[in-house]
Protein backbone atom coordinates (compact mmCIF):
# COMPACT_ATOMS: atom_id res chain seq x y z
CA UNK A 1 0.00 0.00 0.00
CA UNK A 2 1.68 3.33 -1.00
CA UNK A 3 2.21 6.12 1.07
CA UNK A 4 0.53 9.51 1.39
CA UNK A 5 3.36 11.67 1.22
CA UNK A 6 4.02 15.71 1.07
CA UNK A 7 5.68 17.41 -1.94
CA UNK A 8 9.25 16.58 -1.86
CA UNK A 9 9.98 20.12 -1.14
CA UNK A 10 8.36 20.01 1.71
CA UNK A 11 10.25 16.96 2.90
CA UNK A 12 13.47 19.35 1.80
CA UNK A 13 12.18 21.65 3.98
CA UNK A 14 12.14 19.44 6.83
CA UNK A 15 15.33 18.32 6.61
CA UNK A 16 16.56 21.92 6.10
CA UNK A 17 14.78 23.56 8.92
CA UNK A 18 13.19 20.93 11.65
CA UNK A 19 9.65 22.50 10.98
CA UNK A 20 7.24 20.45 12.61
CA UNK A 21 6.76 17.51 10.63
CA UNK A 22 2.46 16.67 11.77
CA UNK A 23 1.25 17.50 8.65
CA UNK A 24 3.22 14.44 6.91
CA UNK A 25 1.54 10.86 7.05
CA UNK A 26 1.57 7.53 6.38
CA UNK A 27 -0.52 5.09 5.45
CA UNK A 28 -0.26 1.38 6.80
CA UNK A 29 2.54 -0.36 5.54
CA UNK A 30 0.63 -3.67 4.94
CA UNK A 31 -2.70 -4.56 5.00
CA UNK A 32 -2.01 -6.20 8.66
CA UNK A 33 -4.06 -4.78 11.58
CA UNK A 34 -1.31 -5.71 13.54
CA UNK A 35 2.43 -5.70 13.28
CA UNK A 36 3.91 -8.90 14.46
CA UNK A 37 7.65 -8.10 14.36
CA UNK A 38 10.51 -10.59 15.30
CA UNK A 39 14.04 -10.17 16.07
CA UNK A 40 16.66 -12.70 13.98
CA UNK A 41 20.42 -12.30 15.56
CA UNK A 42 23.00 -13.34 12.95
CA UNK A 43 25.55 -14.63 15.57
CA UNK A 44 22.65 -17.28 16.30
CA UNK A 45 23.61 -19.53 13.66
CA UNK A 46 26.35 -20.55 15.68
CA UNK A 47 26.16 -21.99 18.88
CA UNK A 48 22.26 -21.58 19.12
CA UNK A 49 22.15 -23.35 15.76
CA UNK A 50 18.93 -21.34 14.58
CA UNK A 51 19.11 -20.72 11.10
CA UNK A 52 16.65 -18.74 9.29
CA UNK A 53 14.95 -21.96 8.28
CA UNK A 54 13.92 -22.47 11.79
CA UNK A 55 11.56 -19.74 11.49
CA UNK A 56 9.92 -21.78 8.71
CA UNK A 57 9.74 -25.03 10.59
CA UNK A 58 8.27 -23.86 13.80
CA UNK A 59 5.62 -22.22 12.24
CA UNK A 60 6.71 -18.51 13.78
CA UNK A 61 7.14 -17.52 9.88
CA UNK A 62 3.91 -17.89 9.07
CA UNK A 63 2.84 -15.43 12.21
CA UNK A 64 4.87 -12.87 11.63
CA UNK A 65 4.57 -9.76 9.46
CA UNK A 66 8.42 -8.17 9.43
CA UNK A 67 11.69 -9.52 10.67
CA UNK A 68 14.15 -7.35 11.93
CA UNK A 69 18.07 -8.62 10.85
CA UNK A 70 20.50 -7.62 13.87
CA UNK A 71 23.14 -6.04 13.25
CA UNK A 72 24.59 -3.70 11.24
CA UNK A 73 26.52 -1.46 12.72
CA UNK A 74 28.15 2.44 12.06
CA UNK A 75 31.85 2.58 12.06
CA UNK A 76 34.01 5.34 12.94
CA UNK A 77 33.96 6.69 9.19
CA UNK A 78 30.29 7.44 9.59
CA UNK A 79 29.30 4.43 7.63
CA UNK A 80 27.27 1.39 7.38
CA UNK A 81 29.10 -2.05 7.62
CA UNK A 82 27.96 -5.64 8.40
CA UNK A 83 29.24 -7.27 11.61
CA UNK A 84 29.60 -10.82 10.17
CA UNK A 85 29.59 -10.87 6.21
CA UNK A 86 30.18 -14.93 6.63
CA UNK A 87 27.16 -15.28 8.45
CA UNK A 88 24.81 -12.46 6.42
CA UNK A 89 26.05 -13.57 2.58
CA UNK A 90 29.07 -16.16 2.45
CA UNK A 91 28.71 -18.87 4.61
CA UNK A 92 27.80 -21.96 2.52
CA UNK A 93 24.01 -23.24 3.66
CA UNK A 94 23.52 -27.18 2.83
CA UNK A 95 20.10 -28.58 1.81
CA UNK A 96 19.16 -29.47 5.34
CA UNK A 97 19.21 -25.86 6.45
CA UNK A 98 18.15 -24.48 3.75
CA UNK A 99 14.38 -22.55 3.61
CA UNK A 100 13.56 -24.83 0.07
CA UNK A 101 15.86 -27.31 0.64
CA UNK A 102 18.35 -26.37 -2.02
CA UNK A 103 21.94 -25.83 -1.18
CA UNK A 104 23.43 -22.66 -1.65
CA UNK A 105 25.82 -22.41 -4.89
CA UNK A 106 29.59 -22.34 -4.91
CA UNK A 107 28.98 -18.39 -6.45
CA UNK A 108 26.70 -15.87 -5.43
CA UNK A 109 24.52 -14.66 -3.09
CA UNK A 110 24.94 -17.52 0.15
CA UNK A 111 24.21 -17.31 4.00
CA UNK A 112 21.44 -15.86 5.80
CA UNK A 113 20.31 -13.02 3.69
CA UNK A 114 20.10 -15.56 0.67
CA UNK A 115 17.62 -17.63 3.25
CA UNK A 116 15.76 -14.83 4.28
CA UNK A 117 15.28 -13.92 0.12
CA UNK A 118 13.92 -17.68 -0.25
CA UNK A 119 11.89 -17.54 3.10
CA UNK A 120 9.92 -14.36 1.47
CA UNK A 121 9.19 -16.02 -1.30
CA UNK A 122 7.56 -18.94 0.55
CA UNK A 123 5.54 -16.14 2.74
CA UNK A 124 4.72 -13.67 -0.04
CA UNK A 125 3.35 -11.01 2.93
CA UNK A 126 6.78 -11.12 4.90
CA UNK A 127 8.77 -8.15 5.32
CA UNK A 128 12.39 -7.94 6.77
CA UNK A 129 14.38 -4.69 7.90
CA UNK A 130 18.07 -4.26 8.46
CA UNK A 131 18.34 -2.91 12.18
CA UNK A 132 20.82 -0.30 12.76
CA UNK A 133 23.28 -0.59 16.34
CA UNK A 134 21.84 -2.48 19.10
CA UNK A 135 23.82 -2.14 22.46
CA UNK A 136 27.20 -2.62 21.11
CA UNK A 137 26.90 -0.83 17.90
CA UNK A 138 25.74 2.60 18.38
CA UNK A 139 29.16 4.43 19.54
CA UNK A 140 29.55 6.81 16.80
CA UNK A 141 25.66 7.47 15.80
CA UNK A 142 26.18 10.99 17.62
CA UNK A 143 29.39 11.62 15.21
CA UNK A 144 27.69 10.03 11.92
CA UNK A 145 24.34 11.95 12.12
CA UNK A 146 26.57 15.33 13.51
CA UNK A 147 25.75 17.69 10.40
CA UNK A 148 24.16 17.27 7.13
CA UNK A 149 26.56 16.27 5.17
CA UNK A 150 27.31 13.16 7.98
CA UNK A 151 23.97 12.42 8.09
CA UNK A 152 23.50 12.34 3.87
CA UNK A 153 26.30 9.78 4.10
CA UNK A 154 25.11 7.76 6.59
CA UNK A 155 22.05 6.95 5.27
CA UNK A 156 23.38 6.58 1.74
CA UNK A 157 26.12 4.28 2.81
CA UNK A 158 22.87 2.06 4.49
CA UNK A 159 21.03 2.23 1.56
CA UNK A 160 23.97 1.15 -0.72
CA UNK A 161 24.98 -2.18 1.28
CA UNK A 162 21.21 -3.18 2.34
CA UNK A 163 18.89 -1.94 0.64
CA UNK A 164 20.85 -1.80 -3.21
CA UNK A 165 22.32 -4.76 -1.67
CA UNK A 166 26.14 -3.83 -3.01
CA UNK A 167 28.16 -6.57 -0.50
CA UNK A 168 31.68 -6.87 -0.24
CA UNK A 169 33.17 -10.12 -2.90
CA UNK A 170 29.83 -9.88 -4.94
CA UNK A 171 28.61 -8.17 -8.30
CA UNK A 172 26.82 -5.10 -7.62
CA UNK A 173 22.94 -5.54 -6.54
CA UNK A 174 23.31 -9.33 -5.55
CA UNK A 175 22.01 -8.79 -2.28
CA UNK A 176 19.27 -6.21 -3.19
CA UNK A 177 15.42 -7.54 -2.59
CA UNK A 178 16.23 -9.11 0.41
CA UNK A 179 15.60 -6.04 2.83
CA UNK A 180 12.36 -3.63 2.63
CA UNK A 181 13.91 -0.87 5.05
CA UNK A 182 16.05 -0.13 7.92
CA UNK A 183 15.40 0.02 11.31
CA UNK A 184 16.98 2.04 13.73
CA UNK A 185 18.10 1.02 16.94
CA UNK A 186 20.67 3.41 18.64
CA UNK A 187 20.44 2.95 22.06
CA UNK A 188 20.60 6.29 23.00
CA UNK A 189 20.74 9.45 21.69
CA UNK A 190 21.40 12.15 24.47
CA UNK A 191 21.99 9.38 27.40
CA UNK A 192 24.05 6.80 28.15
CA UNK A 193 24.14 3.31 26.65
CA UNK A 194 27.16 1.15 26.68
CA UNK A 195 30.41 2.38 28.02
CA UNK A 196 32.15 4.36 25.35
CA UNK A 197 29.45 5.91 23.53
CA UNK A 198 29.68 9.20 22.08
CA UNK A 199 26.75 11.40 23.54
CA UNK A 200 25.85 14.69 22.61
CA UNK A 201 22.50 16.78 24.03
CA UNK A 202 22.37 17.82 19.85
CA UNK A 203 21.87 14.17 19.68
CA UNK A 204 17.93 15.00 19.77
CA UNK A 205 17.63 17.38 17.30
CA UNK A 206 20.09 15.60 14.94
CA UNK A 207 18.12 12.04 15.37
CA UNK A 208 15.00 13.82 13.51
CA UNK A 209 17.09 15.14 11.16
CA UNK A 210 18.85 11.86 9.88
CA UNK A 211 15.21 10.16 9.98
CA UNK A 212 14.17 12.59 7.47
CA UNK A 213 17.44 12.47 5.43
CA UNK A 214 17.03 8.36 5.60
CA UNK A 215 12.90 9.04 4.51
CA UNK A 216 14.38 11.28 1.59
CA UNK A 217 16.61 8.48 0.51
CA UNK A 218 14.61 5.82 0.44
CA UNK A 219 11.61 7.35 -0.62
CA UNK A 220 13.65 8.19 -4.08
CA UNK A 221 14.02 4.74 -4.63
CA UNK A 222 10.64 3.64 -3.63
CA UNK A 223 7.99 4.56 -1.17
CA UNK A 224 7.05 1.57 0.02
CA UNK A 225 10.19 0.87 2.03
CA UNK A 226 10.25 0.89 5.55
CA UNK A 227 11.75 2.86 8.44
CA UNK A 228 11.18 1.68 12.31
CA UNK A 229 13.07 2.22 15.28
CA UNK A 230 13.46 0.82 18.77
CA UNK A 231 12.50 3.35 21.38
CA UNK A 232 13.56 3.41 25.17
CA UNK A 233 10.81 2.90 28.24
CA UNK A 234 13.02 5.62 30.29
CA UNK A 235 10.96 9.22 30.37
CA UNK A 236 14.14 10.62 30.68
CA UNK A 237 15.78 9.28 27.93
CA UNK A 238 12.69 9.40 25.73
CA UNK A 239 12.67 13.16 26.40
CA UNK A 240 16.82 13.29 26.30
CA UNK A 241 16.59 11.93 22.37
CA UNK A 242 13.89 11.84 20.40
CA UNK A 243 11.35 14.38 19.29
CA UNK A 244 8.51 11.70 19.59
CA UNK A 245 5.75 13.68 17.61
CA UNK A 246 8.00 14.27 14.82
CA UNK A 247 10.01 11.15 14.31
CA UNK A 248 6.91 8.97 14.96
CA UNK A 249 5.56 11.22 11.41
CA UNK A 250 8.75 10.35 9.44
CA UNK A 251 8.24 6.61 10.45
CA UNK A 252 6.36 3.66 9.54
CA UNK A 253 6.32 2.59 13.00
CA UNK A 254 8.38 1.96 16.26
CA UNK A 255 8.91 -0.10 18.82
CA UNK A 256 9.13 0.32 22.55
CA UNK A 257 11.31 -0.95 25.02
CA UNK A 258 8.84 -3.46 26.80
CA UNK A 259 11.64 -5.47 28.91
CA UNK A 260 14.78 -5.42 30.87
CA UNK A 261 12.63 -2.92 33.26
CA UNK A 262 14.89 -4.81 36.19
CA UNK A 263 17.62 -6.60 35.08
CA UNK A 264 20.03 -8.91 36.93
CA UNK A 265 22.89 -6.66 37.32
CA UNK A 266 20.75 -4.81 39.98
CA UNK A 267 21.10 -6.33 44.08
CA UNK A 268 17.61 -6.59 44.20
CA UNK A 269 15.30 -9.28 42.05
CA UNK A 270 12.32 -7.73 39.89
CA UNK A 271 10.03 -7.79 36.70
CA UNK A 272 11.48 -8.22 33.21
CA UNK A 273 8.15 -6.89 31.40
CA UNK A 274 5.25 -6.58 33.81
CA UNK A 275 2.62 -4.86 31.71
CA UNK A 276 1.07 -2.71 34.48
CA UNK A 277 3.03 -1.11 37.17
CA UNK A 278 3.91 -2.98 40.13
CA UNK A 279 2.43 -0.82 43.12
CA UNK A 280 5.23 -3.45 45.71
CA UNK A 281 8.25 -2.24 43.79
CA UNK A 282 10.18 -0.61 46.30
CA UNK A 283 12.32 1.35 43.28
CA UNK A 284 12.22 5.28 42.86
CA UNK A 285 11.17 4.81 39.45
CA UNK A 286 8.54 2.10 38.92
CA UNK A 287 8.73 0.81 35.32
CA UNK A 288 6.00 -1.05 33.55
CA UNK A 289 4.71 -1.61 29.65
CA UNK A 290 1.66 0.47 30.07
CA UNK A 291 3.72 3.62 31.49
CA UNK A 292 5.67 3.58 28.71
CA UNK A 293 2.93 3.71 26.21
CA UNK A 294 1.20 6.81 27.98
CA UNK A 295 4.72 8.41 28.27
CA UNK A 296 5.03 7.80 24.09
CA UNK A 297 0.84 9.02 23.69
CA UNK A 298 1.49 11.97 25.57
CA UNK A 299 4.67 12.93 24.29
CA UNK A 300 2.75 12.85 20.64
CA UNK A 301 3.03 9.28 19.06
CA UNK A 302 0.03 7.78 16.86
CA UNK A 303 -1.22 4.81 18.80
CA UNK A 304 -1.42 3.34 15.92
CA UNK A 305 2.38 2.85 15.43
CA UNK A 306 3.23 2.30 18.59
CA UNK A 307 5.22 -1.61 18.95
CA UNK A 308 5.12 -3.32 22.21
CA UNK A 309 8.50 -4.91 22.95
CA UNK A 310 7.83 -8.14 24.37
CA UNK A 311 10.90 -10.88 25.44
CA UNK A 312 10.84 -14.06 24.62
CA UNK A 313 13.93 -14.65 27.64
CA UNK A 314 14.03 -13.78 31.48
CA UNK A 315 16.61 -11.63 33.84
CA UNK A 316 17.60 -13.71 36.74
CA UNK A 317 18.95 -13.84 40.45
CA UNK A 318 20.77 -16.04 42.12
CA UNK A 319 21.77 -15.90 45.63
CA UNK A 320 18.50 -15.03 47.30
CA UNK A 321 17.91 -15.28 51.30
CA UNK A 322 14.16 -15.80 53.03
CA UNK A 323 11.16 -17.11 51.70
CA UNK A 324 8.11 -15.89 50.33
CA UNK A 325 7.61 -15.60 46.21
CA UNK A 326 11.13 -14.04 46.10
CA UNK A 327 10.11 -10.88 44.46
CA UNK A 328 11.91 -8.04 45.36
CA UNK A 329 14.58 -9.79 47.67
CA UNK A 330 18.15 -9.18 47.82
CA UNK A 331 20.46 -11.10 45.84
CA UNK A 332 24.13 -11.59 45.44
CA UNK A 333 24.45 -11.91 41.37
CA UNK A 334 23.21 -12.80 38.53
CA UNK A 335 21.67 -16.52 38.50
CA UNK A 336 23.85 -19.13 36.42
CA UNK A 337 22.38 -19.54 32.79
CA UNK A 338 22.63 -20.86 29.00
CA UNK A 339 24.32 -18.52 27.39
CA UNK A 340 24.95 -15.90 29.75
CA UNK A 341 24.87 -15.35 33.36
CA UNK A 342 21.35 -13.45 34.66
CA UNK A 343 19.52 -13.93 30.90
CA UNK A 344 17.92 -17.06 29.45
CA UNK A 345 15.66 -17.68 26.84
CA UNK A 346 12.06 -18.71 27.60
CA UNK A 347 12.54 -22.27 25.94
CA UNK A 348 14.80 -23.29 28.56
CA UNK A 349 13.61 -21.37 31.65
CA UNK A 350 10.45 -23.25 31.31
CA UNK A 351 12.27 -26.42 31.77
CA UNK A 352 13.67 -25.42 35.09
CA UNK A 353 12.81 -26.39 38.34
CA UNK A 354 10.77 -24.46 41.13
CA UNK A 355 7.48 -22.65 42.07
CA UNK A 356 5.72 -20.64 39.38
CA UNK A 357 4.07 -17.04 40.66
CA UNK A 358 1.62 -15.18 38.93
CA UNK A 359 0.32 -11.67 39.18
CA UNK A 360 -2.58 -11.13 36.91
CA UNK A 361 -2.37 -6.97 38.08
CA UNK A 362 0.56 -6.62 36.79
CA UNK A 363 0.65 -9.08 33.59
CA UNK A 364 3.71 -10.61 35.43
CA UNK A 365 4.93 -14.16 36.08
CA UNK A 366 8.22 -15.58 37.63
CA UNK A 367 9.71 -18.45 38.88
CA UNK A 368 11.48 -18.94 42.44
CA UNK A 369 13.15 -22.10 44.23
CA UNK A 370 14.22 -20.10 47.17
CA UNK A 371 17.82 -19.23 45.68
CA UNK A 372 17.14 -18.66 42.15
CA UNK A 373 14.72 -15.91 41.02
CA UNK A 374 13.70 -15.96 37.38
CA UNK A 375 11.04 -13.04 35.90
CA UNK A 376 9.46 -13.98 32.41
CA UNK A 377 6.81 -14.29 29.84
CA UNK A 378 4.92 -17.53 29.28
CA UNK A 379 2.06 -17.52 26.82
CA UNK A 380 -0.57 -16.14 29.58
CA UNK A 381 1.74 -13.20 29.89
CA UNK A 382 1.99 -12.68 26.53
CA UNK A 383 -1.79 -13.68 25.62
CA UNK A 384 -2.71 -10.65 28.22
CA UNK A 385 -0.56 -8.20 26.20
CA UNK A 386 -1.57 -8.89 23.12
CA UNK A 387 -5.16 -8.49 24.67
CA UNK A 388 -3.94 -5.19 25.79
CA UNK A 389 -2.61 -4.11 22.03
CA UNK A 390 -5.61 -5.21 20.82
CA UNK A 391 -7.87 -3.06 23.35
CA UNK A 392 -5.67 0.27 22.82
CA UNK A 393 -5.54 -0.02 19.11
CA UNK A 394 -1.62 0.14 18.84
CA UNK A 395 0.42 -0.98 16.43
CA UNK A 396 1.43 -4.40 17.05
CA UNK A 397 4.05 -6.54 18.78
CA UNK A 398 8.13 -7.11 18.87
CA UNK A 399 9.76 -10.07 19.96
CA UNK A 400 13.48 -10.09 21.05
CA UNK A 401 14.43 -12.51 20.04
CA UNK A 402 13.16 -15.17 18.07
CA UNK A 403 15.35 -17.79 18.39
CA UNK A 404 14.67 -17.87 22.51
CA UNK A 405 10.97 -18.99 21.61
CA UNK A 406 10.36 -22.80 21.57
CA UNK A 407 10.69 -24.71 19.05
CA UNK A 408 6.55 -24.94 18.58
CA UNK A 409 6.83 -20.95 18.48
CA UNK A 410 4.59 -20.95 21.45
CA UNK A 411 4.82 -17.45 22.42
CA UNK A 412 4.39 -16.17 18.36
CA UNK A 413 1.74 -18.62 18.44
CA UNK A 414 0.04 -17.20 21.48
CA UNK A 415 0.33 -13.75 20.18
CA UNK A 416 -0.69 -14.47 16.92
CA UNK A 417 -3.70 -15.92 17.63
CA UNK A 418 -5.21 -12.69 19.48
CA UNK A 419 -2.82 -10.30 17.07
CA UNK A 420 -3.59 -11.92 13.59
Amino acid sequence: MKRVLLAVALMVGLVASAAPAQAQTFDRDDDERFRRVAYFINWGVYGRNFNVKNMDTSGAAAKLTHINYAFSFVDQAGKCYATDPWADWQRPIPAELSVDGVADGDTGLRGNLNQLKKLKAKHPGLKTLISLGGWTGSKYFSDAVLTAESRAALASSCIDLWIKGNVDGLPPGAAAGVFDGIDLDWEWPGSDGEVGNIIRPEDKRNFTLFVAELRRQLDAIDDDLLISAYLPAAAAKIDAGFEVRKVFSLMDYATIQGYDLHVSGERRTGHNGNLYTDPRDPNPIRYSVDQTVRDYLRRGAPAEKIVVGIPAYGQGWTGLSGGGDGLYNTATEPAPATWSPGSDDYKNLIKLPGKRFRDHRTGAHWLYDGRVFWSYDDASTVRQKAHYIRDRKLGGYMMWSIDQDDDQATLTSTLYRVLR
